[in-house]
């Protein structure tokens, strides 16, 4: 409890990387990105939020936009507004958070202001920022001195400030179904109401040019309102029509530029009364925000990113440039100090985290479909996009594309063990496909789930698929015998009453997101029980030790050691929909589709308690460092299968059993972090080590094929016993046919 307790203070004191809340998690690096719904350009820079990553762009070439700097918020940046050295952005939930943007190259938070509610737009003049902060109205915050601001006056706008305009001694506020109003900000202290003009629609965005208010009022386009008299704001024009929505709107010189559905349009104004569109730039996609530079409109979205639009003829818009980071995570697998993600909109994602502070993307892949489950085996990525795509990743800054099966469905998760990919094909149900062959997959079985196939894992001989339905009437488990892979049987199902998502299988249960995290006894494969339920909302989960990792609003940890009575002992809340989960060693790998990957340390639970009986064990350490010969106690005792004898230990070394004599009942703490090993291989028997987490026999490999002559056996103090699954810190007997390599762990 002492730990827990300094551990939590110190996550107070540095924030991790920012200040949010976690309990006994600490954030190390971030990469990628999300949407991207704001801009600002000074000179040659341009200043965009894409999720919650903040970047400095060199946009002295419109064409060829280049990134030179970014840097990390809390929230999902939803404004942006640059005076001076400072950028000042609207962070969502996240309130008000200052950047000092002096070095392009090294853009730093400097202070925050965390806001009643959402902040959603910002204003700065002089030493105030004004934000619009959605449910709580417009929040007026000193910053004078950015490292500490403070608020010095707010109004309740009565409804959901959106956007923000300052002009005069007044603050303009797009307030949703509440129209405009126009507050009084003379005194920065007692803001007040000055006057008010309903829209038809929902404001969400305001720009104020001389005499006029330019209001986007989504489904009821654009909105010109007379502010000549502030007290007595009139709507004198307006632009709609059936197509026609304004999310956003920028004026510059004699145009209005609106960004909604259907693109850009371009609206002449300059007779109020009688706007009319003289051009517009089509687009599949809903423009989230728009910004005006000279000739250049800047424009983004959830899926495309960043578009510069050339606008110098009215008329004729048209798109110069494309700077896409809104990714859209969903998936992820670590090995050998790389990140692999799967995105919805970027293909497959290759990340360096060998320096977890400091993750940098070495290389990518188009799947050319939404990529939606990745899994990592020997040089191979297998990602489900528009079915099962097998990519050599040996080069990581230079994957491609080897093989590729167009499954019958949409390929939402893939499992690989041995020669076989298991798919959760959505409506296509599951399938197996031979990728012995990697340029040449083969489907060889097929079972139906009576679902949409979301997710798979494989154990021992089964498959576990969870499954949902559009409509949500058939929804939960299915376990499903692939000891012959051409001949998949269901022999055990369970139904859920939330949409069953991602699954985890450790030992006796299966582990479930569903409408939170369900413990389901699977023992009896043809009986699954629910047995523990902990609500939290849940979208995938990972088993390490006794602790359920799930991606659920952030990482929830789940203590799971009662099965019965599972309980959260941390969390950290990434801010945005976090829909996948990866541990290995001390970290949490997170996919969040807002907020890009995180890189959590979760060190806290990562001792693994290796338990010594009285008399002799056979033990492993799942470490990825070698550890004293003294660590249990007594001398312990390796085997030389090239001498067939054994010998005195003087290390232990991971991947290796011993045998340790103990005359008490005692236990060893060590912290995980082997989660895979490749070791040399010589005819007879070998004594290997374990991995960090349970695995079955399945989850080793052999170069060439089919030296591992089963069964294994292990040790329980007494006799030998035929072993399928191997547990962390014991140890294992396996018997080769031949020289090679063997790999655990994959």
């Amino acid at each position: 409890m002492k730990y827990m307790t300094i551990f939590f203070v110190l996550l107070c004191l540095a924030g991790g990387l920012y200040a949010v809340d976690s309990l006994n998690v600490r954030c190390v690096g971030r990469a990628l990105g999300g949407p991207c719904y704001a801009t600002f350009t000074v000179g040659d820079h341009g200043y965009i939020g894409g999720g919650g990553r903040f970047s400095v762009m060199d946009i002295s070439d419109p064409t060829d936009p280049t990134e030179i700097g970014h840097c990390y918020t809390p929230g999902l940046i939803q404004d942006i507004f640059v005076s001076g050295p400072y950028a000042y952005v609207a962070d969502g939930n996240a309130g008000l958070r200052i950047i000092d943007v002096s070095t392009p190259t090294a853009p730093t938070e400097v202070g925050f202001y965390d806001t009643e509610s959402s902040a959603r737009g910002v204003y700065v003049s002089g030493s105030y920022a004004y934000v619009a902060d959605r449910g709580d109205g417009l929040r007026i915050i000193d910053v004078s001195v950015p490292s500490s601001p403070s608020e010095v006056g707010f109004y309740d706008t009565g409804g959901s400030a959106c956007g923000v305009y300052f002009s005069g001694a007044y603050a303009y506020v797009a307030d949703g179904d509440s129209g405009l109003r126009v507050i009084n900000v003379s005194t920065p202290s007692s803001p007040s109401l000055t006057g008010f003009c309903e829209t038809p629609g929902t404001a969400l965005s305001v720009h104020v040019s001389g005499d006029y208010a330019y209001i986007a009022d989504n489904n009821s386009g654009l909105r010109i309102i007379d502010v000549s008299m502030p007290s007595s704001p009139l709507e004198v024009g307006f632009y709609e029509g059936t197509y026609v929505s304004a999310i956003d709107v920028y004026v510059y010189e004699d145009y209005v530029y609106i960004g909604g559905h259907n693109g850009l349009r371009v609206i002449d104004a300059s007779t109020p009364s009688t706007p009319w569109q003289v051009g517009i730039y089509h687009t599949t996609d809903i423009l989230k925000f728009v910004y005006i530079s000279d000739d250049f409109a800047f424009v983004g979205n959830e899926w495309i990113g960043l578009r510069i639009i050339d606008i110098s003829a009215p008329s004729s818009p048209f798109v110069l440039a494309e700077y896409d980071r809104s990714y859209s995570p969903v998936d992820v697998y670590e090995k050998s100090d790389y990140a692999y993600v799967a995105t919805s909109f970027g293909g497959l994602r290759i990340i360096d985290i060998s320096t977890p502070s400091a993750p940098s993307e070495v290389g990518f892949y188009d799947t050319g479909d939404f990529a939606k489950g990745v899994y990592v085996s020997g040089d191979y990525a297998y990602v489900a996009a528009g079915g099962l795509r097998i990519i050599d990743v040996s080069s990581p800054a230079s994957p491609l594309e080897v093989g590729f099966y167009d499954t019958e469905g949409s390929a939402c998760g893939v499992y690989v063990s041995g020669d076989y990919a298991y798919v959760a094909d959505g409506e296509g149900d599951l399938r197996i496909i031979d990728v012995s062959s990697p340029s040449s997959p083969l489907e060889v079985g097929y079972c139906d789930t009576g679902g949409v196939a979301w997710g798979i894992f494989v154990y021992s001989d089964y498959a576990y698929v969870t499954y949902g339905s559009y409509m949500g009437d058939f929804r939960g488990l299915r376990i499903i015998d692939v000891s012959s892979p051409t001949s998949p049987l269901e022999v055990g199902y369970l139904n859920t009453s939330g949409n069953a998502l991602g699954v985890c299988v450790s030992g006796d249960y299966a582990y479930v997101a569903a409408g939170g995290l369900r413990i389901i006894d699977v023992s009896s494969p043809a009986s699954p029980l629910e047995v523990g339920f902990y609500d939290t909302g849940a979208f995938d989960v990972y088993m390490s030790g006794d602790y359920a990792y799930v991606a659920a609003g952030g990482l929830r940890i789940i203590d799971v050691s009662s099965p019965a009575s599972p309980l959260e002992v941390g969390f950290y809340d990434t801010g945005g929909s976090a829909s996948g989960v990866y541990i290995s060693g001390s970290y949490a790998y997170i996919t969040d589709e807002d907020n890009g990957i995180y890189i959590l340390d979760v060190s806290y639970f990562n001792e693994l308690e290796i338990t010594l009986n009285r008399g002799w064990n056979l033990l492993s350490v799942p470490t990825t460092e070698t550890q004293p010969w003294t660590l249990f106690g007594d001398v312990p005792y390796g085997y030389d299968p090239a001498t067939a004898d054994y010998y005195t230990a003087d290390s232990l070394r991971p991947g290796k059993g011993y045998f340790v004599l103990s005359m008490d009942e005692d236990s060893v703490e060590l912290s995980r972090g082997l989660d895979s090993y490749s070791d040399t291989l010589l005819p007879g028997w070998n004594l290997i080590g374990a991995v960090d987490h349970a695995i079955t026999r399945h989850n080793i490999t052999t170069t060439p094929p089919g030296l591992l002559i089963p069964p294994l056996f292990g040790w329980n103090g007494t006799d030998y016993f035929a072993a399928d699954t191997l547990y962390p810190g014991k140890g294992y007997w396996f018997l080769s046919s031949g020289h090679g390599r063997i790999t655990v762990g994959e």
